[in-house]
């Protein structure tokens, strides 16, 4: 059988030149059961439309109880601020910052290596008691040095 007028009226239907009574030839086609191989893709795109056109519609009274919902209208109450209520976040700014500030000081106080137990003088160097300023530090050394060198010298003599 030949189906050139279907496909015809479907090369139209894409374009969208088709009538109503058109498309309707179409839906009708699609609606048996023995389809060609070609054209057994198209049938669920017309099945669903003549599906759809089954469904159930909104009544004559649904615009009129639309109207009725949004015509009703709540009466709004205004409500009075007070100035803390108002400032309320700014409180809760603040709080948060000064919080974070409390726990980096500790934080940095922990962390950092130095005693704070110990006085400082008035360059904030603490002194301890078992630090050995670096004068004396190079003395010793020195002294160290010429021990050595006298205790060589005294068995090379020997």
């Amino acid at each position: 059988m030949d189906y050139k007028y279907i496909e015809q009226l479907l090369e139209r239907y894409w374009q969208g030149e088709t009538s109503l009574e058109e498309e309707e030839i179409l839906r009708t086609f699609f609606c048996q059961k023995d389809l060609p191989e070609g054209l057994q893709q198209y049938a669920p795109l017309f099945a669903y439309q003549r599906e759809e056109t089954r469904t159930d519609r909104l009544g004559d009274d649904f615009d009129r109880r639309m109207l009725e919902l949004v015509g009703e209208q709540q009466p709004v109450k205004a409500r009075t601020l007070s100035l803390t209520r108002r400032m309320m976040p700014m409180f809760k700014a603040a709080a948060v910052v000064a919080i974070f500030l409390t726990l980096g000081n500790a934080a940095q106080v922990a962390f950092s290596g130095a005693d704070r137990s110990q006085p400082a003088n008035s360059h904030g160097i603490s002194r301890h008691s078992d630090a050995i300023p670096v004068a004396k530090a190079d003395t010793v050394r020195l002294d160290s040095i010429k021990k050595v060198q006298q205790e060589m010298s005294s068995a090379i003599i020997k």
